[in-house]
């Protein structure tokens, strides 16, 4: 069979069988794709560990728009769709390459970047909150501090979404799960008077107040997308003299952290980050060493 009609039909399974997301199924669409431009129409059967070889050869090569090459950790997004897509066929008693003959290169985990006590208070004072674009950047900066939420998630909110009497709510994560995220006192009060300054009645918890003109019938043509949000943090940021490079994962990082620096065990940190692996949450143990010395000091051998 040939490979570019299988991979419609995977992509067809993708989002009716295991009901991935859109952004998921573009995405593993645009990773296979790239295996057809480097090889051409070939069929099931030509993807072999020899064809394999040369397109990662042919993907380190290939650059983007950011670097004149592709890092590691993107090249073997490619790998892990392509191996989905082989786990596929053998779903489907179509003859294709085993999965474990692709392996993916090693990675250097990056360096996890956070903000301490001070650098987070210095960075909450930034927004001018007589207005309503200061309190709604305030409200932005408290939600993704006391949520742990990812950019993609905190976009998604609308009003609707969010509980601030009970100060908890739902988002669906990556992989379609939901996880609960808890509102501090600070933030739910910024969010309540920000919401208490809206006069429209656009359902986007966070909505943009830079000259859009109406082009969506959903009411979604003002509500601030991710790049939005990280251009609002790092220019705060800097604003604070803050010299790291600070994003809304830095935010994120900077919950889990706080939350392991204070006692929080690990598990409920995994599940209040939505991160299905546990090793993923892991990366945080490194930053905790201090703090777990100090208690290692303070309660080893004590008589």
């Amino acid at each position: 069979m040939h490979a570019e009609e299988v991979i419609q039909q995977y992509l067809e399974y993708l989002a009716i069988e295991q009901n991935r997301s859109k952004r998921t199924i573009e995405n593993y669409r645009h990773y296979l794709s790239r295996l057809i431009d480097f090889s051409g129409d070939i069929k099931i059967s030509d993807i072999t560990p020899e064809l394999v070889r040369k397109w990662r050869l042919w993907l380190h090569e290939l650059g983007s728009d950011r670097s004149n090459e592709l890092s590691k950790a993107t090249q073997n997004y490619h790998l892990i769709a392509l191996r989905s897509f082989l786990k596929f066929c053998h779903k489907r008693n179509i003859e294709a390459l085993a999965t474990d003959q692709i392996e993916l290169a090693r990675v250097k985990r990056s360096q996890v970047s956070f903000l301490n006590s001070d650098e987070l208070e210095a960075l909450m004072n930034q927004p001018k909150t007589d207005s309503e674009t200061g309190l709604r950047d305030r409200a932005i900066l408290e939600l993704l501090f006391s949520g742990g939420l990812r950019v993609s998630e905190l976009v998604n909110l609308d009003k609707k979404h969010i509980n601030l009497e009970r100060k908890e709510f739902m988002v669906r994560g990556k992989g379609q799960k939901d996880r609960p995220i808890f509102v501090s006192d600070e933030a739910a009060e910024w969010i309540k008077r920000y919401l208490n300054l809206r006069t429209d009645n656009l359902p986007a918890l966070f909505i943009s107040y830079s000259g859009h003109k109406n082009t969506d019938t959903t009411g979604n043509f003002r509500r601030l997308t991710a790049r939005s949000i990280q251009r609002i943090i790092a220019r705060y940021a800097i604003l604070a003299g803050i010299t790291k490079k600070v994003s809304p994962h830095t935010m994120r990082h900077s919950f889990a952290t706080d939350l392991l620096m204070n006692g929080a065990d690990i598990r409920s940190v995994q599940a209040m980050l939505g991160h299905s692996d546990i090793s993923t949450t892991q990366i945080y143990t490194h930053i905790t060493d201090p703090h777990l010395k100090s208690i290692h000091k303070d309660f080893h051998r004590k008589k």
